[in-house]
């Protein structure tokens, strides 16, 4: 069973989303039958690489608040992440262009390296003081994830390595009506927006574990059909 997700580097409940996902998949009886592949999204798709500027401001302007407000909005996202054990800082972060944090996900999609680089790069982002809007930061979150260096160099260097996938990624979501991160499609019938509790997500694999599709295996062997006409394989031409 596959469970896409659709988020961005810049949500924090994507951050969130994704610890009480992996949470709701660890109370998940066939979770070693899942596969979970992420897809780009960008919430400012429109933004420069390099323009840049602290969150409190970002959300203060988006949502028409003052700084004191943005803060306390901040503050209840933080609680949130905390409650799932996840580190927050409230100040000092900064907001930009995630587009290429989004094709070197790609890299390491190709390398198998994905989750991995992803659960770096919102630490980075959200509880450490590191700039994931900073190039030599992005490779040595890549080089911790098991990437190539000098491979990761090349692909933020030129703005057209893996640009196709993160525009594929964002269309096909846009078809899936997906207007909102983070987003779960599970086995591409159900789906689910928001950082949901952990057992939500749980019952949702349960849900798509119990009516994916039956995939036929093996040789061909003795039926009937809905006819009442009954064949051996084989056997044509053995009466």
């Amino acid at each position: 069973m596959r469970v896409e997700i659709w988020s961005d580097i810049a949500c924090p409940w994507c951050y969130i989303g994704k610890a009480r996902f992996e949470k709701g998949l660890a109370g998940f009886a066939h979770r070693g039958d899942v596969e979970v592949v992420h897809r780009s999204f960008e919430l400012d798709p429109g933004r420069a690489k390099g323009d840049t500027g602290q969150v409190i401001d970002m959300l203060a302007q988006k949502y028409g608040r003052t700084p004191e407000e943005a803060r306390s909005m901040e503050a209840n996202v933080a609680s949130n992440a905390r409650a799932e054990g996840l580190g927050y800082r409230t100040e000092g972060r900064d907001h930009g262009s995630t587009f290429d944090i989004h094709r070197l996900l790609h890299l390491a999609k190709a390398r198998g390296r994905q989750d991995e680089l992803l659960t770096l790069a919102y630490r980075a982002n959200f509880a450490e003081e590191r700039s994931v809007y900073d190039d030599a930061v992005l490779v040595e979150l890549a080089v911790e994830a098991g990437l190539d260096a000098d491979e990761a160099r090349t692909v933020l260097a030129d703005p057209n390595a893996y640009a196709a996938e993160v525009r594929a990624d964002e269309r096909e979501a846009s078809e899936l009506g997906a207007n909102a991160v983070p987003f779960f499609v599970f086995d591409r019938r159900y789906g689910i927006s928001g950082g949901q509790p952990a057992e939500v997500f749980t019952q949702a694999l349960e849900q798509a574990w119990k009516d994916r599709p039956v995939t036929a295996s093996g040789t061909d062997a003795a039926a009937c059909d809905a006819d009442g006409a009954c064949e051996v394989p084989g056997a044509a031409g053995n009466a």
